[in-house]
């Protein structure tokens, strides 16, 4: 490998290695995000589709189908699968959470309305849904299907615990597990399950996405305390303002003293925050070494997701898989 490869940060080593099937991935999104009677689907698909995101979720199914030595056809159907969910999720998170920004762009919800990001993202899962049966894989589908169940449970998950002072770390992993890491196993999952793989590569390309969907989402918590709004693509401190409780905060909340917890239950539980309440908010984190602990565990799940590939054969492709799970908690440096 090239010194300007090293350079490279492993996801885009990743496209570059898969770019003419990522580009089968993108034509058959644009086949089947077409629709001739309602052109607002494509319009609110291709603003989200267009937006620049690195299309993670579908190469990480066309990375572990070649992993396992795959050459047939419906890898890529499968990630255009993929890639239809992660959008149709997204587009119903920014009704639920009244986001306005995404990607650094102003959201679907926002360009145009709640109802068409709503019934758009129910186009999306339908022809996700199209997709996966048009590989004829029983198996492929019991996967995918419960990925979508599980997303949308951990998604109902949150409204409830999110606000909730007495929500546990455990609970706010199930909320992962659910909201992000479902759809990451799920897509490094059926990449095998295709190949036909043995099914203790199958269990280990599982194991490797839910590693690695838990510490991606934990960063993304992470960073939006310390992270650079530009580079993350939206503003820091969007999560406290819409009060959502994430691992710092429940880091924060577990060691406040009475003071403290009355500062939580104001701001969180009951919503009533101030213009200063964010910078107060980042100062308990830091008093109590929230954003290190935090830290600590995202790393244990990087690790976690590289030792999940042990039983998979020596490739190329493996070895990007390996850089991309150190590369995900790199970003907290």
């Amino acid at each position: 490998m090239s010194r300007t490869e090293n350079a490279q940060k492993p996801h885009d080593r990743m496209a570059a290695y898969l770019e003419s099937d990522m580009a089968a991935v993108n034509t058959l999104i644009r086949e089947r995000m077409a629709s001739k009677h309602a052109p607002r689907i494509p319009e609110v698909t291709a603003h989200l589709v267009d937006a620049g995101g690195k299309r993670l979720r579908p190469m990480l199914t066309l990375a572990t189908a070649h992993l396992c030595g795959y050459d047939g056809p419906f890898h890529i159907n499968l990630a255009a699968t993929v890639e239809f969910i992660h959008t149709a999720t997204l587009l119903h998170d920014d009704v639920v959470d009244e986001s306005g920004q995404r990607r650094g762009r102003p959201t679907a919800n926002l360009l145009w309305d709640n109802k068409s990001s709503v019934l758009v993202g129910d186009y999306l899962f339908s022809r996700s849904f199209q997709l996966m049966v048009e590989t004829g894989s029983l198996r492929v589908l019991d996967i995918l299907a419960n990925a979508s169940a599980t997303i949308a449970e951990g998604e109902v998950l949150q409204l409830t615990a999110s606000q909730n002072l007495a929500t546990t770390e455990e609970i706010y992993l199930q909320v992962v597990r659910g909201k992000t890491a479902a759809l990451f196993s799920a897509a490094t999952e059926v990449g095998g399950v295709i190949a036909g793989a043995p099914d203790d590569q199958v269990a280990a390309l599982y194991e490797y996405g839910d590693a690695l969907g838990v510490a991606f989402q934990i960063v993304d918590d992470l960073l939006d305390f310390q992270g650079d709004a530009g580079v993350i693509g939206k503003n820091i401190g969007d999560d406290f303002r819409e009060r959502k409780l994430t691992m710092p905060l429940i880091k924060a909340v577990a060691k406040a003293d009475a003071e403290e917890r009355a500062f939580w239950v104001r701001t969180i539980e009951k919503g009533k925050q101030e213009e200063s309440d964010l910078q107060h908010a980042i100062d308990l984190l830091h008093k109590h070494a929230a954003l290190i602990d935090t830290s600590v565990v995202a790393r244990a799940e990087a690790a976690r997701a590289k030792a999940a590939l042990a039983p998979l054969p020596a490739h190329p492709v493996k070895d990007m898989l390996v850089d991309l799970a150190d590369y995900v908690v790199e970003r907290i440096n």
